[in-house]
């Protein structure tokens, strides 16, 4: 099997800053105030066609951030991406224009896709029948849920048939009918040997159908590897982490946070 996405030592660092002077002071003076957050720090693997990763970790681990930087949302900081192929990132709120209507942001996004106005005539009841939005496709997306904004940003990325798809959260959101539809096409998706990254908090959709798995903690790598061996250490781990009190909970992701975080 060829790779499809190789990561080598990707970090992304933000700048902090506890006042607005401090921010103005940096940008004359860099680097000499506030404090640089490594979201995620040398984070190495690659992975082939037709694997299915999923990326877990508690909350604030730096999942997103990854997501973001293999879906072209977001640069790395420094770090080395290799991508071969379309990439298509679904989150829930999945780049779309609120003051546009669901059917003007399909036409928007298969624009940026680089679909011609026939393809896009062509396409549109596809996308429209998938979302299940009925006569609220022609409603502006700020007045839709974060469930019916899920349903047409998949629709919409699903539609576009990519090489590599990212979603992150996209099925967490919304009524179990509309997932499972979701799940199924990702299995097909599978079956045609597409790479997919599924960040999800729904460990046993991750179980069911990830064929490997980052576990992110702190932002860094801790482990990488197939699904039933990660998955058995991961799920070890929120075990104990689960046992704690909630001080003891939050003492651990300070002290995870305070190792990211660099005067």
């Amino acid at each position: 099997m060829a790779e499809s996405v190789i990561l080598k030592n990707i970090t992304k660092k933000y700048r902090m800053y506890e006042t607005k002077g401090q921010q103005i002071a940096d940008l004359i003076f860099p680097g000499k105030k506030g404090s640089s957050f490594n979201a995620i720090e040398n984070i190495t693997f690659s992975v082939e066609e037709g694997d299915v990763v999923g990326l877990v970790g508690i909350n604030g681990s730096g999942k997103s951030t990854l997501s973001n930087i293999i879906g072209g949302l977001v640069p790395p900081t420094s770090g080395e991406l290799i991508v071969n192929g379309e990439v298509n990132i679904i989150a829930i709120q999945s780049g779309l224009n609120n003051a546009l209507t669901g059917a003007e942001n399909i036409e928007f996004k298969c624009l940026l896709m680089g679909y011609s106005k026939e393809k896009i005539k062509e396409v549109m009841p596809e996308i429209i029948e998938f979302s299940e939005l009925g006569d609220f496709i022609y409603q502006p997306v700020k007045q839709y849920s974060s469930g019916m904004k899920s349903k047409l940003g998949f629709a919409i990325s699903v539609t576009a048939n990519p090489d590599i798809l990212v979603i992150d959260e996209a099925l967490s959101v919304g009524d179990q009918t509309f997932t499972d539809k979701s799940l199924a096409k990702m299995l097909e998706y599978k079956k045609q040997g597409k790479t997919i990254f599924f960040v999800s908090h729904n460990l046993s959709q991750v179980r069911n159908f990830c064929t490997k798995i980052a576990w992110i903690e702190g932002g860094r790598l801790r482990e990488f590897g197939p699904t039933n061996v990660v998955m058995r250490n991961y799920m070890a781990f929120l075990k104990d982490y689960n046992k704690l009190t909630p001080a003891k909970q939050k003492e651990f992701r300070d002290q995870l946070a305070k190792q990211r975080k660099h005067k």
